[in-house]
């Protein structure tokens, strides 16, 4: 008897969890007619199916891949994916697998199923996209919200006549715009964005979020319009569309794009204005007065100041409260929340040159687990060959077509000289010309996978990072030699214990082992993060944890 397991998923909060259970138990009404055998079911609550960042669609691919079962049955093509990228990985991985894809819905899913089903998915969520934006632009025209609530204000509830919500009133919250004036008076008065965040944690006013302020939720962003002190909201003015946000197809989250000023909508909401306009002016003059300052004297300020200046700017974490750790003196490095926040009672400081020391000294001499090492390059080597064979695969079908492409070339151009010539032949000619140049290009950028690991590429790394450590020390490397090593290094944690500061470092497995390969070349350039350090990435990140080592 054929073993199945069986998927549901819904994708809002507003639907019932009961839709769960619905979809299973239709499932398994079909799996019992069918004589198949249920050995597990997995599911999704409340999550879009634009991603396959789902824990319970991903347990279900792994368990995929070790046999557990023979068919996966969903309800429809669209609870398994509603993206026609993933719709299609999906569907590659359980061929590979050995298992069937079927549907109450499509039946037995087939490529042609992926290619229409998954197309019409796709523009399903488009079109809700549009009409979910059509709805709120409609929304913000009658002034009223079309998005998230902003600080100040509370949602207002209420019903039309009809009984449907209406939606996208707001009122002023007195509790919160008293905060508000505050920020701006202080921030006009002279107080900076960290001390005011620091006085309004010392008389316990909670943040926007629930939790403690931070300087960057007062001072927000300028160009964006976002944060406390650029939200023109507070002088009675709507602005929508500003920006949008989009997915990131490599990690599934959200990005912000800014739109053109041309699309922007705005609209006079006098009744919700919290700020007069006097002290909306001092504000912002004092902020064009703070910018003009960063941006005199040198050219390359700005790029200084988003570049790291020390060898672990950024990497260190406060291991009390989360927070980043930063220079405190000019030698002592300390936690940032403590110091700007005051809620974090971790006061040690440590000197940064002991610090970077013994971090280099746990990467060169311990951070190289041997056991780990040695199922890493099993599982490793195993994932390059197969990617290597469904590359070469790849590359001979283009050489293949190109060929044939290039055939019919020169049989029309002998068609052609024989005096067979028809206007329809030039377009024929256009579009056979079009393919070559495509396969052309995709050939002359087809790149070879990596080569497999080599068994001594630990004693390799620990060479490669003491000549890294070396190169620490001079003027002219130093810079080049300060990212490689950053490469290594996935976080540092500090610690109080016992009136000292305990460091676990936490290295980048994946960005070990490109230092390494890189080691094992003739002549190795500095930069040991080369174009291959993705690939090795993408192996790393599944199934292996970052190794750690206790200072």
């Amino acid at each position: 008897m054929p073993k199945v397991a069986l998927y549901a998923r819904y994708s809002s909060e507003n639907q019932r969890d009961a839709s769960i259970e619905d979809q299973l138990r239709l499932c398994r009404l079909h799996a019992e007619k069918q004589g198949w055998t249920i050995v597990d079911s997995y599911t999704d609550r409340a999550i879009s199916g634009a991603s396959l960042l789902r824990p319970g669609i991903q347990e279900l691919i792994q368990d995929a891949t070790r046999g557990r079962f023979e068919i996966v049955l969903a309800e429809a093509m669209d609870r398994l994916s509603r993206d026609q990228e993933d719709i299609a990985g999906l569907f590659k991985r359980m061929q590979f697998g050995g298992v069937r894809i079927v549907t109450l819905s499509e039946g037995d899913v087939t490529h042609l199923h992926i290619g229409l089903k998954g197309t019409m998915n796709a523009l399903f969520l488009k079109d809700l996209a549009d009409k979910v934006r059509r709805g709120l632009r409609g929304r913000v025209e009658h002034g009223k919200s079309g998005g998230g609530n902003a600080y100040g204000y509370d949602v207002v509830k209420k019903f039309a006549a009809d009984g449907d919500p209406v939606r996208g009133d707001r009122t002023i919250n007195e509790a919160e715009s008293s905060i508000i004036r505050r920020i701006f008076e202080d921030y006009a008065g002279g107080k900076s964005p960290k001390r005011i965040a620091t006085e309004l944690n010392r008389d316990r006013i909670k943040a926007p979020s629930g939790g403690d302020w931070g300087f960057s939720t007062i001072n927000g962003n300028l160009k964006r319009g976002n944060g406390i002190l650029n939200n023109e909201m507070y002088i009675g003015r709507l602005v929508w569309n500003r920006q949008r946000f989009i997915k990131d197809p490599d990690t599934g989250k959200r990005v912000s794009r800014m739109n053109p000023k041309s699309e922007w909508i705005t609209l006079d909401v006098p009744e919700l204005r919290i700020i007069d306009q006097d002290l909306w002016d001092q504000a912002k003059a004092r902020q064009r007065s703070v910018k003009a300052d960063r941006e005199t004297g040198d050219s390359n300020r700005l790029h200084e100041r988003q570049r790291g200046k020390y060898l672990l700017t950024g990497l260190t974490k406060c291991g009390r409260c989360g927070g980043g750790y930063s220079m405190v003196s000019a030698d002592l490095v300390g936690c940032s929340t403590a110091r700007n926040k005051g809620t974090c009672d971790n006061r040690l400081n440590i000197r940064r040159d002991q610090l970077e020391a013994r971090v280099l000294t746990a990467l060169k001499d311990h951070l190289m687990n041997p056991e780990l090492f040695a199922v890493f390059c099993d599982e490793f080597t195993r994932q390059m060959n197969e990617r290597r064979m469904e590359a070469r695969a790849a590359i001979n079908i283009a050489r293949s077509d190109l060929a044939k492409v290039e055939r019919q070339i020169r049989s029309m151009i002998e068609a052609i000289k024989s005096g067979m010539f028809q206007p329809s032949m030039k377009g024929e000619m256009d579009g056979l010309e079009e393919r070559k140049a495509q396969l052309t290009a995709a050939l002359a950028s087809s790149e070879t996978p990596p080569p497999v690991l080599h068994p001594s590429m630990a004693v390799i790394y620990r060479e490669r990072v003491a000549a890294l450590h070396n190169s620490l020390q001079q003027d002219e490397t130093r810079a080049q030699a300060a990212e490689v090593i950053r490469s290594l290094v996935s976080e540092i944690v500090l610690t109080p214990a016992a009136g000292l500061l305990e460091i676990d470092v936490r290295g980048d497995l994946a960005g070990i082992l490109t230092i390494a390969a890189a080691g094992k070349q003739k002549s190795p350039p500095l930069s040991g993060a080369g174009s291959d350090g993705s690939q090795v990435m993408m192996v790393a990140g599944t199934g292996f944890e970052p190794v750690t080592f206790r200072l």
